[in-house]
């Protein structure tokens, strides 16, 4: 059965990877958004404990008394490669208060991650980790790439943005400088 199972995840991913390419061959400049979606009222964010790229692990847990952006997302995916530049920038604006940024990729290894990246305009500077079997994914309920999260201080979910998203846009920059202390 767990083999079968197995199969099945296989091919989903395949099926799933194959559409982000006929995606990115309609649209490679897909639309990005701004608007991040309060949870009403915020619900507890699922732990988790994620490596890097250089193995070195993470913990949500580690960054409470922070507020955290969660991005999950792929190599194959159009929207996440745009929204990248600006999940960076956001990160820069930020980062010296108590934000932070953790982009949670999904069924990839860190070669191919590390080659991604490396293609990019600007190189992230906050943690890359890896969800291999993708049940970090599934405890945040993500049906889709890029969903982001942001995590209260608390450890609750806050706000939740589905799609792809300009993160420095100065809707999102008011936001997020409005919930951080002076």
């Amino acid at each position: 059965m767990r083999l079968k199972l197995l199969k099945i995840s296989g091919l989903l991913m395949a099926f799933l990877a194959l559409q982000g390419g006929l995606l990115a061959a309609q649209d490679s400049n897909p639309e990005l958004s701004y608007t991040l979606t309060p949870m009403e009222p915020p619900v507890a964010a699922p732990g988790f404990t994620l490596d890097d790229m250089d193995g070195k692990s993470h913990s949500l847990s580690d960054y409470r008394g922070k507020w955290v952006l969660i991005n999950f997302w792929a190599t194959w995916c159009p929207p996440c490669r745009k929204e990248m530049p600006s999940l960076e920038q956001l990160y820069q604006t930020f980062h010296g208060r108590s934000f932070r940024v953790l982009a949670v990729n999904q069924w990839e290894n860190a070669d191919l991650v590390f080659s991604y990246l490396g293609d990019l305009d600007v190189f992230p500077s906050f943690p890359i980790l890896f969800d291999p079997d993708s049940k970090v994914s599934e405890a945040y309920g993500v049906r889709g790439l890029p969903t982001s999260f942001i995590i209260d201080p608390q450890g609750r979910i806050a706000y939740r943005a589905v799609g792809g998203r300009e993160f420095d846009h100065p809707e999102v920059v008011r936001l997020i400088d409005g919930l951080l202390p002076r």
